[in-house]
């Protein structure tokens, strides 16, 4: 009977400490996230992330953090690995997908990084994406259509913005996307540089120049510092050439 309790006791507190370690790596990814402005910060966060998974390969959390992050990587990564860097997120926002398909976060992600993949291999090669992002997105916004600051309206809208016009493409859906999610989210200043691409394409100059203007001017929002100060840069290249 002693030798049973032992072994029951034996069993609990190492999956206790097991859970602690996969806790103790993901709260370290997610510092080290935290501090992405630094791009080995990030590539350690993605190391942390796999050391997570590698230990508890069935925890979702792990994956669509390692998912997003790789996007974070491979969105500032040389253009001849940007393929294989994002064809690796969309392998890990699936397996998210896999063990949590009525969350949000994963399906967010791999619609982001078939995105980013499509555009890495050039649009006409990846026409056959389109379907799928509509449908991850579709899925997104009936479950947290304000995950990451509106961020299936704002996919929606840039894909529209993207796609030749033969292709389904449309600078009056882009717009309406984008509005949309300009209004869940006033403070995500990626939504307001795709709002002025789009305001252009329209022949709509001030209305480009004023989101230009208000990303130049505005206090990043803390969950987007990183990438508020690189698209700020971006505002202003952008604004002195409509001048």
């Amino acid at each position: 009977m002693k030798k049973v309790i032992f072994i029951i006791l034996f069993l609990t507190l190492s999956a206790f400490l097991f859970s602690a370690d996969v806790k103790e790596l993901i709260s370290k990814g997610d510092e080290l996230y935290a501090e992405r402005e630094n791009l080995e910060k990030a590539k350690e966060a993605q190391k942390a992330y796999e050391e997570a998974i590698k230990l508890d390969p069935k925890n979702y959390e792990a994956h669509w953090k390692l998912a997003k992050t790789i996007y974070f990587i491979g969105q500032r990564s040389p253009e001849d690995k940007k393929v294989s860097i994002f064809e690796k997120g969309v392998e890990i926002a699936k397996k998210a997908i896999a063990l949590e398909p009525k969350k949000p976060e994963g399906h967010f992600w791999l619609g982001v990084l078939y995105g980013v993949y499509g555009e890495a291999r050039g649009v006409m090669k990846s026409l056959f994406l389109v379907d799928d992002i509509k449908e991850e997105m579709n899925i997104v916004l009936k479950m947290d259509p304000n995950i990451e600051g509106g961020g299936p309206h704002r996919l929606l809208g840039r894909m529209y913005y993207k796609l030749p016009g033969i292709a389904g493409g449309s600078k009056d859906k882009s717009l309406e996307y984008l509005l949309k999610a300009k209004e869940i989210c006033p403070t995500n200043a990626l939504t307001k540089i795709y709002l002025a691409d789009t305001y252009l394409s329209k022949k709509m100059k001030e209305e480009a120049k004023k989101e230009l203007k208000e990303v130049i001017e505005m206090e990043p929002d803390p969950r987007w510092i990183p990438e508020t100060k690189e698209l700020k840069k971006e505002a202003k290249e952008k604004l002195e050439k409509i001048k």
